[in-house]
């Protein structure tokens, strides 16, 4: 179980980031500064962050416009569970 604590902290993590990183970006695009990539937001979200960027896109109001992120990042979301799931059921065997 050791695994699946450190699976979850990791989790954790990469959904505070990438909740942080929208969060920020947001900021930089309302001041008009220099943005944060929207290569490096689907990096978090594809490395397990894509909740952090669903919430991030709900709170903030951002990047809601954008059809990649509003399809993508659920899609993304559910396809983690998905796979976390089937990773729990194929252990347990």
């Amino acid at each position: 179980m050791d695994n699946w604590n450190a699976i979850f902290l990791y989790l954790l993590g990469v959904n505070s980031i990438a909740f942080l990183f929208m969060g920020v970006d947001k900021q930089k695009a309302k001041q008009q500064h220099y943005r944060i990539p929207e290569r490096t937001l689907w990096m978090l979200a594809i490395l397990g962050g894509a909740l952090g960027i669903w919430f991030g896109m709900k709170v903030f109001r951002h990047k809601t416009k954008h059809k990649r992120f509003v399809i993508g990042v659920p899609m993304l979301f559910i396809s983690h569970c998905v796979l976390i799931v089937y990773l729990i059921w194929a252990l347990r065997v």
